[in-house]
């Protein structure tokens, strides 16, 4: 509890240096010449600035930093090397909005971001089971750490292609984070929370249909990290929390996660799972007719009932919700799936 001030305080000051920054990142993006431009793959019209992840990454690892200087050790540790390895996924983002980065090349310096996350503390120890006791991973907690990080970072990034469809998510994401974190009293998991949720949502203001700035890859894989990182902290910082790790993000990333999932399936047809294609779940809408802000709205109110659920989770590990659960996700990818094939032949 005495931390909740600081971290209050900290969390608005993002908010507020976040509308300052987004006008000078977009004068920024310009003059450097990084604009996302229209295109066979595009759906927007004229030049728009891109790596506006910048504009609320920065405060966001200025603050994780003020934070740990209150912390005890390891935790002040483990937040100076996230802010390391958060910087870092900027590097990667932001050289390629301006340069466009082979996805190969991407991929593998991905690997590289979740190997580094591994050997910082921030891992998958064990998975909620809502049968039984928690499962205990043991050698195995490598490979599905890292597996966790290019899903849920990709999965991110494939789902920002309509005007503020990402960056409402990851508000509803982040602040069904902050409730569960609050109630399992785990101050890293709270503190990430509210500090990218204060970010996303001042930047919202300007990525909402009409957008005037873009996420980019620096922002997309930002979130797509600290968002991944956050599900991680429970078996690490404290007991009460374990199930946050991967049920609670994994149900409220349904959307993301579902079109990825989709998307992998449809590249491997093709034979290669790096061709970008204009086949996603938001494309298909787009083909039934619905606008870019209706889209974004209805995203948003599925990812928030699907929090709802995970809420549920932090309250009682009964059968009854871990069924409803996957039931829903499997009515998800049927809905989604019809929407695509739909989509197509409009």
């Amino acid at each position: 509890m005495e931390m909740a001030l600081p971290v209050v305080l900290l969390g608005i000051g993002i908010h507020l240096l976040t509308h300052l920054l987004v006008p000078l990142n977009m004068r920024f993006s310009t003059r450097l010449g990084i604009l996302a431009q229209p295109g066979e793959r595009k759906i927007h019209n004229g030049s728009i600035p891109e790596a506006g992840g910048l504009s609320f990454a920065l405060p966001i690892i200025l603050s994780q930093i003020v934070l740990a200087l209150f912390l005890p050790q390891p935790e002040r540790g483990r937040m100076f090397w996230l802010a390391g390895v958060e910087v870092a996924t900027l590097i990667l983002g932001f050289m390629d909005d301006r340069h466009d980065t082979r996805a190969w090349l991407k991929f593998l310096l991905q690997i590289g971001i979740g190997v580094a996350m591994y050997l910082i503390g921030f891992r998958v120890e064990s998975l909620t089971n809502p049968f039984g006791s928690e499962i205990m991973l043991g050698w195995a907690s490598f490979p599905v750490t890292l597996l966790w990080y290019l899903v849920v970072m990709n999965a991110i990034n494939l789902i920002d292609g309509i005007d503020g469809l990402a960056s409402g998510i990851c508000v509803i994401v982040c602040a069904v984070l902050l409730i569960v974190g609050i109630k399992g009293q785990n101050l890293i998991a709270a503190a990430l929370s509210a500090f990218l949720m204060a970010g996303n949502l001042a930047f919202l203001r300007f990525n909402f249909h009409p957008a005037k700035i873009f996420l980019g890859d620096t922002g997309a894989l930002f979130n797509g990290l600290v968002i991944a990182a956050i599900a991680t902290t429970g078996t690490q910082q404290y007991k009460g929390i374990t199930t946050m790790t991967l049920i609670i993000p994994l149900s409220v990333l349904a959307i993301p996660l579902i079109d990825i999932s989709l998307a992998v399936l449809r590249r491997l047809r093709f034979g290669n799972i790096f061709v970008a294609d204009k086949a996603h779940l938001h494309h298909a809408m787009l083909g039934l007719g619905l606008s870019q802000k209706a889209i974004s709205l209805i995203a948003w109110v599925v990812t928030l009932l699907f929090g709802l659920i995970a809420i549920g989770f932090s309250f009682s590990t009964k059968r009854i919700l871990f069924l409803v659960l996957w039931g829903l996700l499997a009515l998800g990818v049927i809905m989604a799936y019809v929407v695509m094939q739909h989509g197509r032949k409009k």
